[in-house]
């Protein structure tokens, strides 16, 4: 059977929260992740999509190409970035093949405001280290939760779901890597929610070469716009969350 597949402006228009992106790469360190985990993906991250702004990835990585939609400065660890650059920061500077597989189930608000919180608590967060990141995972394998001070990609993402009540809580964050979001090994969410299966992302050449629009030395202006809005909407619901506006 053919593989199900999307070009790239299709797969960011119809993006929404909650949605899983997944990454395939062919670097020694992409190896290395997908050996290690037995996964077909070494990368995971989560769409974060509200009102009118557009399709963001909430992700975790070692690298600080994309300025941070959350705090407007380029950062290591846990990130949030316009979707559509990251996907092209991802295909043409870091050679990786990307899918999506789309949340099935209806989110509401309480959903978006435990999403906002945990943003707000998360963003920043250092990567483990290759040890630290072993260890973390080794735990998870034996139910045993980590500090969460360092975090990676599959457990940031593990996490949010949890938090928002898309996850059993009965296993560890930490438990999860890349490929537990994987269709072939399942992830079973809280009813009435679940994942659709992966749809592979078409990136034509030209665009998986073109610079992404927030990947030059200053953040473009489509990025820090993007920021301010975010940055309007935090204080937003931060007025929303005060006792004296009850």
């Amino acid at each position: 059977m053919d593989e199900a597949a999307i070009g790239i402006e299709d797969a960011i228009a119809a993006a929404t929260t909650g949605d899983i992106w997944l990454f395939r790469g062919r670097s020694l360190a992409d190896r290395a992740i997908q050996t290690v985990t037995n996964s077909p993906v070494n990368h995971v991250g989560m769409v974060v999509a509200i009102d009118d702004l557009p399709p963001l990835l909430w992700h975790a990585e070692l690298g600080r190409s994309l300025p941070d939609v959350w705090t407007g400065e380029r950062q290591r660890g846990v990130q949030l970035h316009r979707l559509d650059d990251a996907v092209a920061t991802w295909s043409a500077k870091y050679g990786q093949r990307a899918w999506t597989r789309p949340l099935q189930g209806p989110l509401g608000r309480e959903h978006e405001d435990r999403l906002m919180e945990v943003i707000e608590h998360f963003d920043g967060r250092p990567f483990p280290t290759s040890l630290g990141l072993a260890r973390q995972w080794l735990n998870g394998r034996v139910r045993r939760n980590s500090s969460l001070e360092t975090i990676y990609c599959a457990e940031l993402v593990a996490t949010t779901y949890q938090r928002m009540g898309l996850l059993p809580s009965h296993r560890p964050a930490s438990w999860y890597d890349p490929g537990r979001f994987w269709s072939g090994d399942r992830v079973d969410l809280v009813a009435p929610f679940s994942l659709a299966g992966e749809i592979a992302v078409r990136i034509a050449q030209s665009n998986a070469a073109a610079t992404p629009t927030g990947a030059s030395t200053a953040p473009s202006e489509t990025a820090k716009t993007t920021w301010w809005r975010w940055t309007a909407m935090k204080s937003w619901l931060a007025r929303l969350r005060s006792p004296s506006s009850s």
